[in-house]
């Protein structure tokens, strides 16, 4: 199991990104329009970190995952075989791969595949 794909959705993003820096030795790019304008900085594992802000007004501050799977179509039915309600269906990001986010457990689990 690895994690792909890091992201934190705040509405103070600088702050945020200037404490991860600080903490953790990263630099964060001005942002990715692919990622919702997500600030994003290279993880050692070759993964990435991501902060954006919400996107709506209901979307709420998270720090969610994405796991790193071989076959997204497949990990997203095997999720709903075992109970996980699909959030996001499976959705190209062009120039990153595809992600997907089910919910279960009351925890948001991201997928991606790239």
């Amino acid at each position: 199991m690895q994690v792909h794909y890091l992201e934190f959705v705040t509405p103070d993003v600088d702050a945020v990104c200037e404490t991860l820096s600080q903490l953790h030795g990263v630099t964060f790019d001005p942002g990715d329009p692919m990622l919702g304008n997500a600030r994003t900085a290279e993880l050692a594992s070759g993964g990435k970190i991501g902060v954006r802000a919400p996107m709506h007004e209901s979307e709420s501050p998270i720090v969610r995952p994405y796991m790193l799977v071989d076959d997204i179509d497949a990990a997203v039915a095997s999720a709903e075989k075992a109970g996980g309600e699909v959030a996001l269906a499976p959705m190209e990001l062009p120039g990153h791969g595809k992600c997907a986010i089910f919910f279960q457990g009351g925890i948001q689990h991201g997928l991606w595949q790239v």
